[in-house]
């Protein structure tokens, strides 16, 4: 189930005796993991019914000794284990007799929990082929954490800041998973940042997110777009040394950039099926108007496929920026320069 699914059965009170909250984002872990704990622990003493244990620093006989354990003055008890990928090394149990590993004891347990019990164990990953992770998916107990595909995240970030009260544009969106993603732990304290910025029921808007997030302003970007895309590198140059924020190593800066290439990308590709502008428009997520004829003129200026190599060249400088030890700079100076070279 996904954790969506998870906190909306917790909320309804289907709390299942068993839960494998497995992934590596962080911040889906923690929701679920809240949702359960705060539904199973409602009306009782959190710290008479709560249980905390951490993998390998504590024997899972133990861990399994406390699920038993009838709760005091509430209706369910909650036993947590986290990182349960530390046993994830241990052998899984032959024929031969020996003592179950504790992932395998676990599964047992799993076979027939104790009701009064909500057990819930964490993990970033786990071998797929363990007894425990087969069974939790055959039962339907396992919460798949995992980390949220970059195409979703402009939708991830409009469904969190609608939660938060606010409205905020696709193209928005959109430049905050490019400059801020995918971390969905740093992405909800960017939001959180932005809604106290905005205020109360305001939309969250490209200036809060340039005051907030970086001083790089889409204007300033279309500005560096359009004078590469006229092979003027001086100008290139000079306008990226206005924006060049050595702090963050130009890492927005570039998300900003390939966000803009994607929106023309995508223009481009419907209005060559086709498409009327209006609709070209509606389907690469540009609005008002008035920017997608200035966005349709902008793309006069490229060759066929010209667009497709420089996203290519803006994608290797991002891996460049995030593993090489030279100087940020001129890695992006570098990025313009091969943006500005006409292609064979």
């Amino acid at each position: 189930m996904t954790p969506e699914e998870a906190i909306k059965r917790a909320g309804s009170g289907e709390l299942l005796p068993v839960w494998l909250l497995m992934g590596e984002e962080r911040l889906l872990r923690d929701q679920a993991l809240e949702a359960i704990t705060k539904a199973a622990l409602a009306g009782g003493l959190a710290e008479f019914n709560l249980d905390k244990f951490t993998a390998g620093e504590v024997d899972v006989d133990k861990i399994l000794g406390a699920t038993r354990t009838v709760p005091m003055m509430a209706k369910k008890r909650v036993v947590l284990v986290r990182g349960l990928e530390r046993w994830d090394g241990t052998a899984e149990a032959t024929d031969e007799g020996k003592a179950l590993p504790p992932l395998d004891k676990i599964a047992e347990y799993a076979k027939a929990p104790i009701d009064s019990t909500c057990l819930v164990l964490v993990a970033q990953k786990l071998d797929g082929r363990r007894k425990l992770v087969t069974m939790a998916k055959k039962a339907g107990f396992v919460v798949d954490c995992a980390t949220v595909d970059g195409s979703k995240l402009p939708g991830w970030i409009r469904s969190r800041a609608k939660g938060k009260g606010h409205e905020i544009a696709d193209d928005v969106a959109q430049l905050i998973a490019e400059i801020a993603g995918p971390d969905l732990s740093y992405l909800d304290d960017v939001l959180e940042r932005l809604s106290l910025y905005v205020g109360p029921n305001a939309p969250i808007t490209e200036e809060a997110v340039s005051v907030n997030v970086t001083r790089v302003r889409l204007a300033d970007t279309w500005k560096l777009v359009d004078a590469a895309s006229t092979k003027d590198l001086g100008k290139v140059l000079a306008l990226f040394a206005d924006v060049y924020d050595p702090r963050d190593r130009g890492l927005p800066l570039v998300g900003a950039i390939a966000w803009s290439l994607r929106q023309l990308l995508k223009l481009e590709s419907a209005l060559g099926q086709g498409a009327s502008l209006d609709e070209a428009a509606r389907r690469a997520g540009i609005y008002p108007a008035f920017r997608a004829r200035e966005h349709a003129q902008k793309l006069k200026a490229f060759r066929p496929r010209e667009l497709e190599r420089w996203l290519l060249v803006v994608q290797e400088t991002d891996l460049a920026l995030k593993s090489s030890r030279r100087p940020a700079d001129a890695i992006l100076e570098d990025m313009f320069t091969r943006l500005c070279r006409r292609a064979a």
